[in-house]
């Protein structure tokens, strides 16, 4: 579903895919982020998923009064997840928030994989 916005100059319509692109994007470049995952349905794994590709590891919930954005990605080994986690969330929400003018209600960060 897209996201809609209407201002003085025209209107604006936000998919999903350009939401996903965004929030993957600022995902990679937080410290301790190996990757995105993403679930293959064929056998149930995990896979780290390639640049081209980040949106496939994030889903976007619209709801009325924002969005919910739930990411899904692979750490690297040795660092603090819950540092990370927090970064991230800050991270997605700021970067959304200031490109596209979208509430961003919630953020969560599910941890895939361990990568060394």
């Amino acid at each position: 579903m897209a996201i809609k916005i209407n201002n003085d100059y025209g209107f604006i319509e936000y998919t999903d895919e350009v939401l996903a692109n965004i929030a993957g994007a600022a995902t990679m470049e937080c410290y301790g982020v190996v990757g995105m995952a993403s679930k293959r349905a064929s056998d149930g794994f995990w896979e780290l998923l390639k640049r081209e590709n980040l949106s496939k590891g994030v889903k976007i919930i619209s709801e009325e009064d924002g969005i919910v954005v739930n990411l899904y990605i692979i750490v690297e080994y040795g660092t603090k997840i819950s540092v990370i986690a927090d970064n991230i969330i800050q991270k997605v929400k700021y970067t959304i928030e200031s490109l596209t003018g979208i509430n961003v209600k919630k953020v969560t960060v599910s941890i895939q994989g361990i990568r060394v």
